[in-house]
């Protein structure tokens, strides 16, 4: 075949699905005019419709019988030729033609579902979610379970009136409810992001969305982080449209290992745009830091090009600020596990680590040994007096590694602090199971783990997560720990990844540390014996996102005068520095007695903290700014809940707000307010919802008193909530107490807000 035949047959085959969406504007009327036997050609047509394509050919030799018959009787023509002439001659070669055209769809889309690529590529792409891998640690001499046999379903939750969402509740939804096309779950590492999506493919992969209600979709688990600025998808001048990304990178790539996956024409072109597809972008705070915004461009404009798919994205919260593009409609996040959740985590985990090692025979032993062991590791985490292993247990990566850590070491309590437990399993990775398995170590632990401190320096200062293969043994070879041993360096390498697992190998020839958090520790146990030196190199990097989790390891380990002392230091930067110091404050837990003077200091330090955290509400307010004040009032109050990624507050939020931040809120609305003119503040919005019959006892307010303070305070106008972008205008600003409405969820309020300001006495 010629080249210039080949790129016909292309362009044919390009053509077919287009066609096919035309089809039923044109078919019909050719087809009523060309066939004797309509009734033959009527489910036909209804059959091409509703994509029946067996049903369709089984009928359609019929009705092209009857077309030929039709075509060659010489009492048609002449009745043809008689009545319509030139009408009916026009009339009869576009039937034919149409009907050409309709066979050769027949015959493509035959080759379609006869070929079972659909059935193919699930299969395969399930294949790569079946196993319970988590991200960030799965030791060896562990069993790795199915993900189907320990998968805990996540809760999640958003700015909806409905918290405890279920991730299939929301899929289901999404074919009646647009906004459950774009959703955004923003969750801190660890938390299982990446595992949901995993969930998702494997049931879509095994065909078992009926057993949750789901549409039938084609899932297209895409991981940004593999995403390259050297020779991938980020090196292109423009970004592929999102079907040439699934056709000529996502379908090589989950078929690499095996016979390339090679779809039907316009393949993925077509699920796009029938709403045949759901989507999941994972990591987005994994991508450069330079590409972020372009990509979040790129995002927006495919969900917006392929309206009827269903977008799921995931990121960090930090990470997720550099969203510029329009973002999805429908933010959420993963809560926290349950006592609940964790209990029944941990019972599945030991229950497969038992049942492998076991026969068959053996499965009522297997079941007794996994259920003592869980409830020792359970009453070990839901004691009270240690609240420190219930904030971890939280957390599902930080808890697959606390019933790793309980299996090997039964006897040992499990440790308090998050940087204790990280301490304690580089510990088991490189010393203790290696010994207990007879391995003859190149390095003792200790120097091959502060090979992996440098290492892991070396990268945040880069600001990379992964590194080739021919720079990780140049790095290994620069370093005199190694060149001294004479250790060989392939070898090192093959024993980091093997037997300490503390490096792995995702892609052929990158690595990476099992999680984010564990190059954080290590870069900052490097930074910790480094002394004075490394307080300057922290404070020059402080407001640097990618150092986040290397300073709250790094300040965490500090003994309480020092910590003091780098806070101190810290305060002296502004008020963007104050966030972070706000949540090292929050995470460090003082493992020492402290004396009444350092506690003092501390008491000091939390003020001066809090002081900055205000600093530019308090400069928007001096300024008149009043839109960009209210914006920064809703960010304070989330951050002093310790509910950023969550992005709303619950009534227990609001119930047990804290007075000194709702006094300092209050003060500085009241105080500016008064200065230009105005008379706005939460205290000022407590006297009017009063006076329009509200109680101030946690009590839900009645329609017509909430409706009442709504209107006299503008938030309503004739009858309707007025749209937070307009509240703004110069008519509303002048009503008393119209701010703060604190963003858009500060209208939610009902009451409760209002107890708390009294409550507080403010």
């Amino acid at each position: 075949m010629t080249q210039k035949q080949k790129s016909k047959e292309s362009d044919q085959q390009n053509d077919f699905l287009q066609w096919l969406q035309e089809l039923p504007r044109s078919l019909p009327l050719e087809l009523a005019r060309w066939m004797p036997l309509g009734l033959t050609g009527s489910p036909v047509v209804s059959f091409v419709f509703q994509q029946e394509w067996i049903k369709a050919l089984m009928l359609s030799p019929t009705m092209l019988i009857s077309a030929v018959w039709g075509a060659y009787s010489k009492n048609f023509i002449e009745r043809m030729s008689e009545i319509y002439a030139e009408r009916g001659k026009t009339g009869a070669d576009g039937a034919v033609a149409n009907i050409d055209r309709f066979s050769q769809a027949l015959k493509e889309a035959m080759v379609w579902q006869f070929s079972g690529f659909d059935e193919k590529y699930l299969k395969l792409q399930a294949k790569l979610v079946e196993e319970y891998i988590t991200e960030g640690f799965n030791p060896d001499k562990t069993t790795i379970p199915m993900l189907e046999e320990v998968f805990v379903p996540l809760e999640l939750s958003g700015e909806l009136s409905d918290q405890d969402l279920k991730i299939w509740d929301l899929i289901r939804r999404s074919r009646r409810e647009k906004k459950f096309r774009q959703m955004v779950i923003r969750k801190k590492g660890g938390y299982g992001k990446t595992t949901l999506l995993k969930h998702i493919t494997l049931i879509y992969g095994q065909g078992r969305q009926g057993e949750y209600q789901a549409p039938k979709l084609i899932p297209f688990l895409i991981v940004l982080r593999d995403w390259k600025k050297e020779n991938g998808i980020l090196s292109e001048t423009s970004l592929p449209n999102l079907a040439e990304l699934i056709t000529n990178y996502h379908l090589p790539k989950i078929s690499k290992n095996q016979q390339r996956l090679k779809p039907p024409s316009k393949w993925a072109d077509f699920l796009l745009n029938h709403g045949k597809a759901l989507v999941m972008f994972d990591g987005f705070d994994e991508l450069p830091e330079d590409q972020r915004q372009r990509v979040s461009y790129w995002i927006s404009e495919q969900m917006q090009e392929y309206d009827q798919t269903v977008f799921i994205l995931t990121s960090r919260p930090a990470g997720y600020e550099d969203y510029v593009g329009k973002r999805p409609a429908t933010p959420l996040t993963i809560q926290e596990f349950s006592p609940s959740q964790q209990a029944d985590f941990v019972e599945s985990w030991y229950l497969c680590q038992e049942r492998c090692y076991r026969s068959d025979k053996q499965i009522e032993q297997a079941k007794n040994a996994a259920k003592e062991k869980s409830q020792d590791l359970i009453g070990q985490l839901t004691d009270r007096d240690r609240p420190e292993l219930q904030e971890l247990a939280k957390n599902p990566l930080l808890l697959n590694m606390l019933v790793t850590f309980h299996r090997f070491s039964p006897s040992v309590k499990l440790p308090r602090r998050r940087i204790e437990l990280y301490k304690q399993i580089c510990k088991l990775q490189l010393e203790d199971r290696p010994e207990a398995r007879g391995i003859k170590r190149l390095l003792p632990s200790g120097k091959s783990q502060e090979v992996l401190q440098l290492l892991a320096l070396d990268l945040v200062q880069q600001n990379k997560l992964i590194i080739a293969r021919k720079d990780l043994l140049d790095f290994f070879g620069n370093q005199s720990i190694l060149s001294h041993e004479k250790v060989n360096l392939e070898d090192f390498l093959r024993e980091v990844v093997n037997v300490g697992e503390l490096l792995v190998e995702r892609e052929l020839g990158e690595y990476e540390f099992p999680h984010f958090s564990f190059q954080g520790y290590l870069a900052a146990a490097r930074l910790e014996q480094q002394g004075e030196e490394a307080y300057q190199t922290i404070l020059d990097n402080w407001d640097k996102a990618s150092w986040r989790e290397t300073i709250l390891f790094y300040t965490a380990q500090l003994p309480a005068t020092r910590f003091t002392e780098m806070l101190e230091k810290v305060c002296n930067l502004g008020a963007e520095s104050a966030k972070l110091a706000y949540d090292c404050l929050r995470e460090y837990r003082s493992p020492e007695k402290l004396d009444s003077t350092l506690e003092d200091r501390l008491k000091a330090l939390t003020v001066d903290v809090n002081a900055l955290l205000y600093q530019q509400l308090e400069e928007y307010l001096k300024n008149q700014q009043w839109y960009e004040a209210d914006q920064e009032t809703w960010k304070l109050m989330l951050k002093v809940t310790n509910r950023e990624e969550e992005g709303y507050l619950e009534l227990d939020n609001i119930r047990n707000f804290p007075c000194e931040d709702l006094l300092t809120l209050d003060r500085l609305w009241v105080e500016y307010s008064k200065k230009h003119g105005f008379e706005f503040g939460f205290s000022v919005q407590k006297d009017i919802y009063v006076e329009c019959g509200g109680e101030l006892d946690f009590s839900l307010p009645s329609s017509e008193t909430w409706e009442k303070f709504c209107d006299r305070i503008a938030w309503e106008n004739d009858g309707k909530l007025v749209e937070y972008d307009q509240a703004f205008e110069k008519n509303l600003m002048c009503v008393r107490g119209h701010l703060p409405m604190s963003g858009k969820e500060g209208r939610r309020g009902d009451g409760d807000f209002f107890a708390r300001i009294k409550t507080c006495e403010v």
